[in-house]
């Protein structure tokens, strides 16, 4: 209670009557550290002022440690900021509270008919639209064009039975065709995704969640997952971080790795030598005719009910959301715009094109309150390391489905 008191009392809003006062209305915009640059921000403030005269913005920065019980307490104050960046799979844990304005009757308006799916199906809880879509990113496939070469490819593979075919050519020598660690989960979920399974599902009342692992489409997504991770050297039981898949990748023996397109300028500055010899494409799918399904995480906007400024949030919401500013953003971040109809905007470089692509695939995490607690144990990356080592699939699916039904029911 002291913290949401000491949070409601730093909380900026504007006057309670600023036409009454004659002062433009000071909205509050609390924005993520290093989602965009200072220079984008600075840009948005100065044109948004300037074509709606009647509204100051208070931008405020705001860290990720701790965001998560500080936008609890703000939704739980009465005096919380106007718009809140937040996480797209963190949107139905806020939106539980009952602190978060329902926009539904504003998605025609806002172009929410060409959302990127893996964006605005995390803001939409129950049939209402909480959640606004600003910006997103998915993983693509990174590859050292040299060894393709060297290998005979000439093109990247288009479906996964190329890419299986393409990998075990390229895994040969002291060549690894992949490095994929044995529990990258978010990779494994677009497996999953592609075979039309899920992480977990609603039951038909669309009351109780239950794990899904188990179900013949979750287990064909860990199948094709088992055998990609064969054609490399990956460790069987950690994630892309331990090591540091980059690390890995810029000793320059590997051919391929999946990350987001910004994963090549880290492996750039740790070997030199690789630069230019870079290339990406989108996650293979089973035909094709598309790209794979790909988890895409980003972020969303939200409106506190107790913003003192609804109308004016709003439109701030309207223009970071819309053409204009979606834009810049993504030509300054090299993010995956909001809509799909705008992914021609960013066709120019070659990472975020891939991830674009693959964006019109994308997919989230089960939008329950409860997911961010399967993530804080994640059963599905033990499950996957057991797959890995030799346990039966099936048997380690129904565990760890029990698991994650254990966990939404909680």
């Amino acid at each position: 209670m002291a913290v949401a008191v000491a949070l409601a009392a730093t909380a900026c809003s504007g006057p309670a009557d600023p036409a009454a006062s004659g002062e433009p209305e000071k909205v509050t915009v609390w924005i993520m550290k290093d989602s965009v640059t200072d220079a984008f921000l600075d840009r948005f403030r100065t044109g948004f002022e300037a074509e709606h005269e009647a509204i100051d913005l208070d931008i405020q920065i705001q860290e990720w440690d701790g965001i998560g019980e500080k936008v609890t307490a703000a939704l739980a104050s009465k005096d919380a900021p106007d718009v809140i960046e937040v996480g797209n799979t963190q949107v139905a844990q806020y939106a539980a509270s009952g602190g978060v304005r329902d926009l539904s009757d504003r998605t025609a308006e806002l172009g929410g008919g060409d959302w990127l799916p893996g964006l605005a199906e995390p803001g939409k809880v129950d049939g209402k639209q909480y959640g606004v879509p600003w910006y997103g990113a998915s993983r693509v496939v990174i590859y050292h064009k040299d060894l393709f070469a060297r290998a005979g490819v000439t093109a990247p593979p288009k479906t996964q039975a190329e890419w299986l075919a393409v990998t075990a050519k390229l895994n040969r020598g002291r060549t690894q065709g992949i490095y994929l660690p044995g529990q990258n989960w978010y990779t494994l979920s677009g497996f999953i995704w592609e075979e039309g399974g899920d992480l977990a599902v609603q039951d038909g009342g669309g009351t109780a969640w239950k794990g899904a692992l188990d179900t013949p489409q979750a287990l064909a997504g860990m199948n094709f997952y088992r055998q990609l991770q064969a054609l490399g050297k990956g460790p069987k039981d950690a994630d892309e971080a331990k090591p540091p898949q980059a690390e890995v990748f810029a000793k320059g023996d590997i051919a391929q790795i999946i990350a987001v397109p910004g994963g090549a300028k880290i492996v750039e500055e740790i070997n030199p030598a690789l630069k230019g010899k870079l290339g990406f494409f989108p996650i293979p799918g089973k035909t094709a005719a598309e790209p794979g399904a790909v988890f895409t995480g980003g972020s969303d906007f939200i409106v506190p009910e107790a913003s003192h400024h609804p109308d004016a949030a709003y439109e701030v919401v309207k223009a970071l959301a819309g053409e204009k500013w979606q834009t810049d953003m993504a030509r300054t971040m090299s993010y995956v715009p909001n809509r799909t109809s705008l992914a021609r905007v960013i066709q120019d470089d070659e990472g975020t094109a891939a991830m674009a692509a693959g964006a019109a695939q994308g997919r989230a995490t089960p939008n329950s309150p409860q997911w961010a607690a399967v993530e804080a144990t994640n059963p599905i990356k033990q499950y996957m390391t057991a797959v890995l080592t030799g346990t039966d699939p099936a048997r380690a699916a129904a565990a760890a489905s029990q698991s994650i039904t254990k966990t939404l029911g909680s």
